[in-house]
């Protein structure tokens, strides 16, 4: 990454003038259009002058200069006046293209956001049940409250627990408040006891005690034609989260887990347009497969990928024990925050369930490490043509700022990131331009991963996928083929 020059205290004041100009932009889009905006990916989301000024700075690590706040201000001007429907706009992504391209304004911004003006703000009103509620449950709890508010997407009504004591429903709440990685939650959590409510930024979310997912009524909560996302992990096949589908108010489940038997594993901006309606039950996979499938698929359809080896360095989790103690898992019973734990992982296999001509082409294994979030894949591939590190960095870039993968798959050329530096990622994976070799046919690619967060994003895609609540992102992204 290119060294940015320092901002003197003119130009500062100068950008904090123009940031505030944009903030109120920003709030009539949300409340008016349900419109988000984002630079690159990074949300303007509640968004202070601070944050507007560092995401423009941090374009950098990715187009290699800063993007000036005046390049950003006359879109945001003209995409009030339009009568834009549903939507996520990258400003970032909309200022770089016109910048190239030159020309009107306002009718640069007619055409590439034509399909949205005129649409309308409304989404279907969808409701969603979360079965579980531990890291992976409470995360998709906090994106679904913040796209509730943001795009008036589907709904979080319920969550499912056992109920460990009296006050279980006050621990769960401050377990939704508070969360030592990912930080304290973004705006007011209350408790409803005598209702079995919690109240999070207005949103009443019912608290469901059961053991058994076959007997719960939901519709008794005025929950109904719901999709379950079952989180706890307990059942991975069709027969078990078939239960699920015999309680009331039930229509569709999907599970934050690899999927086994003939369940359909679906890694979102891969082949989630393999997803049909008379599907009932479906898979996110893992954050692993999440993590490395959009990238391998990337480099597959470029250069071809003979055989290759993905070595996971993950962040430990929670079925893993704190001190040595008996476990039924390999090496898994050794202190977590103590060692390094050699261990397999199933991610390597499940390419292929997402990308069938991946079968029987990848190996693979996982280290886990002392670091509570954030994890990285090694990508050791042997590839059908010659490759060179520059070829592969300036094609991996454009396809994380312009292709229908840009979602899934952001780039970083740093030498001073680290694992911290990802938490809170929204992609499936960020790949390390700086790390990555090429010799002739042999490419090692480094992606890092929130293991958390990212994949919980790419678990939400799903759901609003299955549930036709998916907003639109502009500007319209490319085909790989396209690049």
């Amino acid at each position: 990454m290119p060294e940015s020059a320092p901002i003197k205290s003119n130009e500062w004041n100068e950008r904090i003038g123009i940031a505030e100009q944009m903030i109120p932009l920003l709030g009539q889009l949300r409340r008016n259009n349900n419109v988000v905006t984002s630079i690159f990916g990074r949300r303007l989301e509640n968004a202070t002058e601070t944050d507007i000024i560092k995401s423009h700075r941090y374009a950098r690590r990715i187009t290699s200069q800063e993007l000036p706040l005046d390049q950003t201000l006359p879109i945001l001007q003209e995409l009030v006046k339009m009568d834009l429907g549903t939507a996520s706009i990258d400003l970032g992504a909309l200022a770089t293209q016109f910048e190239e391209e030159g020309g009107d304004l306002r009718a640069f911004l007619d055409r590439e956001l034509a399909d949205v003006i005129g649409t309308g703000s409304n989404t279907p009103k969808t409701d969603i049940v979360l079965y579980g509620f531990g890291r992976i449950g409470r995360l998709l709890a906090r994106i679904l409250l913040s796209r509730e508010a943001l795009f008036n997407g589907p709904r979080l009504r319920a969550i499912v627990v056992r109920q460990n004591g009296e006050d279980d429903i006050v621990k769960r709440a401050s377990l939704l408040r508070r969360d030592s990685v990912h930080g304290a939650f973004d705006g007011t959590i209350s408790v409803d006891r005598e209702n079995n409510t919690i109240w999070a930024n207005g949103t009443p979310i019912q608290v469901i005690y059961s053991n058994d997912p076959a007997t719960v009524d939901y519709t008794e909560y005025g929950i109904d034609n719901a999709l379950v996302i079952d989180n706890t992990g307990r059942w991975r096949d069709r027969e078990g989260l078939s239960q699920h589908l015999k309680s009331k108010g039930v229509a569709k489940v999907l599970l934050t887990a690899p999927g086994k038997g003939d369940l359909k594993n679906i890694v979102y901006g891969i082949n989630h347009t393999d997803i049909e309606e008379s599907d009932q039950i479906l898979s996110a996979a893992s954050c692993t497969t999440n993590g490395i499938t959009p990238v391998l698929k990337v480099v597959n359809d470029k250069w071809g990928v003979e055989h290759g080896h993905v070595e996971t360095v993950h962040s430990f989790t929670n079925d893993q024990n704190l001190i040595d103690n008996f476990h039924k898992g390999s090496r898994r019973g050794r202190a977590a925050t103590l060692n390094m734990v050699l261990t397999e992982t199933g991610a390597a296999k499940a390419v292929s369930k997402a990308l069938p001509e991946f079968e029987g082409k990848l190996t693979g294994n996982a280290i886990r490490v002392p670091t509570p979030d954030v994890s990285m894949a090694v990508l050791n591939l042997t590839l059908e043509n010659e490759v060179e590190r520059d070829e592969v960095n300036n094609y991996l870039r454009e396809v994380s700022l312009k292709s229908v993968l840009r979602q899934q798959i952001d780039y970083i050329h740093s030498p001073e990131v680290v694992s911290t530096d990802f938490v809170g990622s929204t992609h499936a994976g960020v790949v390390d331009g700086l790390a990555t070799i090429a010799k002739g046919k042999h490419l090692v690619l480094y992606v890092w991963y929130d293991n958390e967060f990212g994949y919980s994003n790419q678990v939400i895609r799903i759901a609003e996928e299955i549930l036709g609540a998916r907003p639109r992102v502009y500007p319209k992204r490319k085909h790989l083929d396209e690049l």
